[in-house]
């Protein structure tokens, strides 16, 4: 969990701080377009009005002689949406995420997905800038911000026949292997579309949610979906990794974009195979139960020796800082290793799996309590890379052979998506790949 190539509960979750997120702005809506930021200051002063055609004009606000009271910095952070790459990847972890598949309808095919995806886009980039969803907006998130809203869209290993363009599906889009730690439900995984909503308001991140699923309308049916969250930002004194649900900083390995190698781990370079998934990536997604009973009732020096890692700063059992490079060779007193050999850490680090590195990016879930007593929470894992053969599977394969931390999770669904490059002006996403 805590480093850099966990596929377990892992690690993951630490994303790149936003300071190292250039997809996060303080922008503002076009000209011409009452954004919710702009409309929080006048309704407070003046109440709302909306033009004739409603919601989907835009929202419209009456004139204030008053100055316009900003949002506080959560809601007035804004996220690109056109870009190089999509937006949700290197994004700054966020407060509340849905992850949500989907499957193409029954007669929808190549013409009906272009559409879908061109309405998708089109509603992404509004609600993204603050602006209203072009028809039938719910006015959920009428008085707030962007607050950092992403949606980031991939196409499953089903979606190619689907539309006839099997010729296109990508290799590294093969269905993953089995691992000993699976006990999937089928309905629960892959899908022909999957759609990531992150923000850090609960009501944008449902409101864009209740959007996409509107436009989806006869062209495709909602397969799974699934809810989960992060700490606030501002929760803490300074800035500092995420923990999971089972107390671990969690991330403190996780590759960042300062790193001259970030771009090859994580995205498909712009000369790659096939050219329509230049500047993408490829998203393993997993829905992975913490057996928290069982795991809170170890000591908390059982709990570190598990993850190697002690669980009040995150630092390696061998000594130094959280970042402190860890140790696997140092001994105790009696000649036995401070990092335990089946230790989760000590088997995530890359340069025990041959340099394999994702970039994690989760949330935690809760989904109630069982008649049993027993939370059903954990992890939505989320990992990013280049080629899922070089990043996700050796690591996991390894796990597989004696993490530690195996006998306290349990992987429950899974999907594999092509996550295209970020859609330019004027285009939508997926655009080179149904219209190529």
């Amino acid at each position: 969990m805590a480093d850099q190539s966990t596929p377990g509960t892992s690690s993951a979750h630490e994303t790149p701080s936003p300071e190292a997120s250039p997809d996060v702005t303080s922008s503002n809506a076009p000209k011409g377009v009452m954004s919710r930021r702009r409309l929080l200051g006048t309704a407070g002063a003046t109440g709302l009005a909306l033009g004739a055609a409603g919601a989907a004009v835009g929202y419209t606000a009456a004139p204030s002689a008053e100055k316009a009271t900003p949002l506080a910095s959560v809601g007035t952070d804004a996220v690109m949406f056109h870009g190089k790459h999509q937006p949700g990847i290197t994004t700054a972890l966020q407060a509340r995420g849905h992850l949500v598949a989907f499957d193409l309808a029954a007669g929808s095919g190549r013409r009906e997905a272009a559409a879908l995806l061109r309405r998708w886009s089109e509603t992404a980039r509004r609600l993204m800038t603050g602006e209203a969803a072009a028809h039938e907006d719910t006015d959920v998130a009428r008085d707030a911000g962007p607050s950092s809203l992403t949606v980031t869209f991939g196409f499953g290993h089903s979606f190619f026949a689907r539309t006839g363009l099997e010729k296109r599906r990508p290799v590294a889009l093969d269905p993953l292997p089995d691992f000993s730690s699976d006990h999937l439900d089928k309905a629960r995984s892959n899908g022909d579309l999957w759609v990531q909503i992150g923000a850090n308001d609960a009501l944008v991140a449902f409101h864009a949610l209740r959007a996409i699923q509107k436009d989806a309308g006869s062209a495709a049916r909602v397969r799974w979906q699934m809810n989960g969250f992060n700490r606030s930002p501002g929760a803490t004194a300074e800035p500092m990794t995420a923990r999971n649900l089972m107390g671990q900083i969690d991330g403190t390995r996780n590759p960042k974009p300062s790193e001259p190698d970030f771009d090859g781990r994580v995205f498909v370079p712009a000369s790659g195979d096939p050219e329509w998934m230049a500047n993408g990536s490829y998203a393993v997604v997993r829905r992975i139960r913490m057996l928290l009973d069982d795991w809170e009732k170890l000591s908390g020096k059982a709990q570190e020796d598990v993850i190697g890692r002690r669980k009040s700063t995150g630092a390696p059992l061998s000594g130094g800082t959280e970042t402190t490079a860890m140790d696997l060779d140092r001994t105790d007193a009696d000649g036995n290793l401070v990092v335990p050999i089946n230790a989760h850490a000590r088997i995530t680090r890359p340069d025990q799996n041959g340099g394999a590195a994702m970039l994690r990016r989760p949330f935690s879930f809760h989904d109630g309590i069982d008649s049993d007593g027993v939370p059903d929470a954990g992890l939505l894992f989320v990992c990013w890379q280049a080629d899922p053969v070089r990043g996700f599977v050796p690591v996991q394969r390894k796990l597989d052979r004696g993490d530690a931390l195996s006998t306290f999770i349990r992987h429950e669904s899974s999907g594999l998506f092509a996550v295209p490059g970020g859609a330019a002006e004027g285009e939508y996403v997926g655009q080179r790949l149904l219209e190529g």
